[in-house]
């Protein structure tokens, strides 16, 4: 049995608790090792470490900072296979999903924040007939950090580079149900000498260590990302300490379809924008709303592709669709697919487990699934299912494919299918979404901001925008 243990202090070490978490892999079912599962004494531990690396951690020139994260990403590097293994039987997503895009991003983040803080502008000037203004921008201390299930490398090092370079401590939280590769970024850590307590990794339930994470008062800033409903809650419980926020969370994403797009390119589009990674992505396309004039066709088409979807086990390189990553979430899809039925849904393609032989026999699969027929009111169209679970519609109108993209809680992004750029431009300038693609998805450049409207976000990350995150303003002002 593995043992995932935590990170404190540049050392593994295991939990004063004695109490540990089941790790599954979810291809399978089956029990693969066990997690810490932390109480308020590593908490504290991971507090000092941080608190006591952190004045000499920010007095490091910048350069030298960046330079250790140059480090991560190059010693990642030569583990970027061991790495996509582990990220795949954590998360039950395809091995080759995992080594093209999971770990590749992981990389990128460190590279691209260490060499992108070297242009940011840290020092300004505002000067007038009465005063010099220098204005800086500071570190903010011992940071927390909060990474979901569903990208674990990918959203934990997009949240940890920019918070250790800008010259904070971090205490890092991954999810209890993924946490191999953070514990392996931990190892990295201390192989290329990253000083001791700059980077702390915390294991356990979200509704304890997270929670008492998020109150405690010697924490300055919590970067989330995961579900609305545990954001709603960091949101309350951090309200008494005043600690900034970046809460990036859920999604119920539309597609919309015009009948003048470059039609096959949008079919492939869209297969991968619905079924990437089982659904399981907070900017998967969930609700597909397209014009009525190629509504027909495009669901004979849309099915056709996804019949021809490679679901198996995810070690086998060809596999393009593999397991759900947890059994809870598992039980979570089906039980919105029965609601689909219930509410008097058609379903056109899809809905049923799978159960694939041999290895994978008990393993938590179920069918790409597509439902029509559901009134807007239906918690199907409402809520985030994050799986492979997409609804299709007609529309008739601009004003229609609006306010069907719009009737939702949520503004995470959404995906604009025309060739009449005019007309994406209407559409997106009415759109109630951070993130929006035209003709293209999952197509990021790093320095852009990136978060949800609505129930989706608060705050952005990315680019200048993480940077001015994990730093606090100071003018100073003189006489002239």
């Amino acid at each position: 049995m593995e043992i995932v243990k935590n990170y404190i202090d540049g050392k593994s070490r295991f939990s004063r608790s004695n109490n540990y978490l089941a790790l599954y892999e979810p291809a399978t079912g089956q029990i693969y090792g066990e997690v810490i599962d932390s109480d308020n004494h590593d908490i504290e531990d991971a507090i000092v470490a941080a608190e006591n690396a952190f004045p000499k951690w920010s007095g490091l020139p910048l350069k030298e900072r960046a330079n250790f994260l140059k480090k991560i990403a190059e010693r990642m590097q030569t583990k970027l296979d061991d790495l996509a293994n582990f990220e795949s039987r954590d998360t039950g997503k395809p091995i080759s999903l995992a080594r093209s895009l999971d770990i590749p991003r992981a990389i990128e983040n460190f590279k691209f924040f260490a060499e992108y803080a070297e242009k940011f502008e840290w020092e300004s000037r505002i000067d007038s007939d009465k005063s010099l203004n220098n204005i800086l921008r500071n570190p903010l201390g011992v940071v927390c950090c909060i990474s979901p299930w569903n990208l674990p490398l990918y959203l934990f090092t997009w949240k940890v580079a920019p918070a250790l370079v800008t010259g904070n401590t971090v205490i890092a939280k991954p999810s209890e149900v993924t946490p191999y590769t953070a514990y392996k970024l931990g190892q990295i850590c201390s192989e290329i000498g990253l000083p001791k307590g700059v980077l702390n990794i915390i294991n356990g339930h979200g509704s304890s260590v997270g929670n008492n994470l998020i109150k405690h008062k010697k924490i300055k800033a919590i970067s989330f990302t995961g579900g609305t409903s545990t954001g709603k809650k960091i949101f309350q419980n951090s309200s008494e300490s005043f600690k900034k926020l970046s809460l990036e969370m859920g999604g119920k994403n539309p597609a919309i379809i015009f009948e003048d797009c470059n039609y096959n390119l949008m079919l492939d589009t869209v297969i991968k924008s619905s079924f990437t990674n089982q659904g399981q992505v907070c900017l998967c396309s969930s609700r597909l709303i397209i014009e009525s004039s190629i509504y027909e066709k495009f669901k004979y088409d849309f099915c056709e592709k996804i019949s021809e979807i490679i679901i198996d086990d995810p070690e086998k390189e060809e596999t393009q669709f593999s397991a759900i990553s947890s059994k809870d979430h598992f039980n979570k899809i089906n039980s919105y697919i029965n609601l689909a039925i219930k509410d008097r849904g058609k379903i056109i393609i899809g809905g049923n487990k799978i159960k694939l032989p041999g290895r994978c026999e008990k393993g938590w699969f179920i069918e790409p699934t597509v439902i029509e027929g559901l009134s807007q009111r239906s918690r199907v169209k409402q809520e985030e299912i994050f799986g492979p679970v997409v609804t299709v519609e007609p529309f008739k109108s601009e004003k229609d494919a609006i306010d069907i993209a719009n009737e939702t809680k949520y503004g995470l992004s959404a995906t604009i299918w025309t060739r009449d750029l005019q007309k994406s431009e209407r559409i997106s300038k009415n759109i109630q979404a951070g993130v929006l693609w035209v003709n293209c998805w999952m197509l990021r450049d790093l320095r852009t901001p990136f978060g949800g409207m609505k129930n989706s976000g608060l705050g952005r990350e990315g680019g200048d925008e993480a940077l001015r995150f994990f730093t606090e303003q100071k003018n100073i002002c003189m006489p002239i």
